[in-house]
């Protein structure tokens, strides 16, 4: 895989992951707290807040029109949030968005390809070393390519689109030091969980969290993906991930650029260090309406379950479809009642599933697929659940109304977890002998 060692910026002092990402976008060394000018090696809007963004562009012009953006090769428009169930105001968005993209000269990701950000990674449109932003919040998912990935607001993508450049001030950072090996029944999810039950909602707000430690070499991409992707639970800037054979092994069939990773100095500050263990991971579930209210699986068994969701840019991939196969093949079929809905993160995810098999037995256990995308996790296409229903999910997110009915509740868990529900209907803990 192409890289280099070089980095033209040189600092006095030492630096976290974070502070060295961003020394590169602004071109001169930064430290924690500094407020910096940077210019981001690629931007992604969706159809939630690209047309906000047009809005906000088109008074910064003296005449009020729409000129071309500044550096359209670095934009990307992702039509990931709004379906044809949607309705014909979300519709007419979409078309507005694909209107100024195809005057403009920018790459957009048509609805039905998959998930913005699962499509900026599979496609090399982040690459280690970066900053890359995105107007969503969880932009978070492109640390674990080593990059500073973050979310941004519909009036910060208009500046890109003005002048190709952002304002951020620079995150202090936590380090996360990983330790061992998870155990079988354990997932990335339930360490995602485990950090949001120790650092609440708030507790890394506007720091970064630098993943370290051993354990991180045992951790694949698409793991480190749903860890970078759930930072954000926990109020964080960023969530990056270390470089290392991992991320050149799964970049080299998706790109041929050259590429400068970045790692910590050895004397890097940190705002607080936090050490896990791996083996110790056991099945965590958020209960409803906070991602932080999360308990063991073994603590909330036997709640009622009524529809079983497997998708979204935290649990859409093909790593997760496996580990939920697994366990939904050795059962007795879906439980009576109960509904499953499968939403691919991505098209090239989708076409894996009909190659490998997999779909079909998903098909033969009943289960509903939507096409690649957003889909019902946000609430505005897809199933939307009924009132009082009980929604298991691997999403990264449960708010109240957050699946589009308030009177719903939505409970947060890992793959296996959620087919394990699937086929019992109700919440259950893995056995956890071999």
């Amino acid at each position: 895989m192409p890289t280099k060692s070089s980095n033209s910026v040189q600092h006095a002092r030492g630096q976290t992951i974070a502070e060295k990402l961003l020394s590169r976008a602004a071109n001169h060394a930064v430290h924690a707290g500094d407020l910096v000018i940077c210019q981001p090696d690629a931007a992604m809007g969706t159809d939630g807040s690209i047309p906000m963004a047009l809005q906000y562009f088109r008074t910064m012009q003296d005449d009020g029109g729409l000129p071309p953006p500044a550096f359209p090769e670095r934009l990307v428009f992702a039509l990931d949030h709004y379906g044809a169930s949607s309705g014909e105001r979300a519709l007419v968005l979409q078309e507005t968005a694909r209107d100024f993209a195809r005057k403009a000269g920018i790459c957009v990701f048509e609805t039905g390809e998959g998930i913005g950000h699962q499509l900026m990674l599979e496609r090399g449109r982040v690459l280690p070393g970066q900053l890359v932003v995105g107007a969503d919040s969880h932009a978070v998912s492109y640390g674990a390519l080593n990059a500073f990935g973050s979310g941004i607001g519909s009036s910060d993508l208009a500046g890109i689109f003005q002048c190709g450049q952002i304002w951020l001030k620079v995150p202090a950072s936590i380090r996360i030091v990983l330790h061992g090996r998870l155990p079988h029944y354990a997932s990335a999810k339930d360490v995602a969980l485990t950090l949001a039950r120790r650092l609440g909602a708030g507790g890394a707000n506007y720091c970064a969290l630098e993943f370290a430690g051993p354990g991180v070499a045992t951790l694949d991409i698409d793991d480190r993906i749903v860890l970078a992707n759930m930072s954000v639970e926990m109020g964080a800037k960023a969530g990056i991930f270390p470089h290392d054979q991992a991320t050149d092994a799964w970049l080299a069939s998706r790109t041929s650029t050259a590429y400068v990773p970045a790692a910590a100095d050895a004397d890097a500050e940190y705002e607080q260090i936090i050490e896990v263990n791996l083996d110790d991971i056991v099945p965590q579930v958020a209960l409803p309406h906070r991602v932080d209210n999360v308990t063991d699986v073994a603590d909330s068994a036997g709640t009622r379950i009524d529809i079983v969701y497997l998708g979204t840019c935290t649990g859409g991939r093909l790593k997760d479809y496996r580990e939920a196969l697994d366990v939904l093949c050795a059962g007795r079929g879906i439980a009576d009642g109960v509904r499953l809905i499968v939403t691919p993160a991505s098209r090239e995810i989708q076409r894996e599933l009909e190659r490998s098999g997999m779909a079909e037995s998903f098909r033969r256990l009943g289960a509903e697929f939507q096409e690649p995308g957003c889909g019902s996790c946000c609430g505005t296409c897809g199933a939307i659940p009924g009132d009082g229903q009980k929604v298991l999910s691997t999403a990264n997110r449960n708010f109240k109304g957050r699946m589009g009915n308030r009177e719903a509740e939505i409970f947060l868990a890992s793959p296996r977890i959620c087919a394990q529900a699937a086929l019992t209907g109700r919440l259950e803990d893995m056995e956890r002998t071999q």
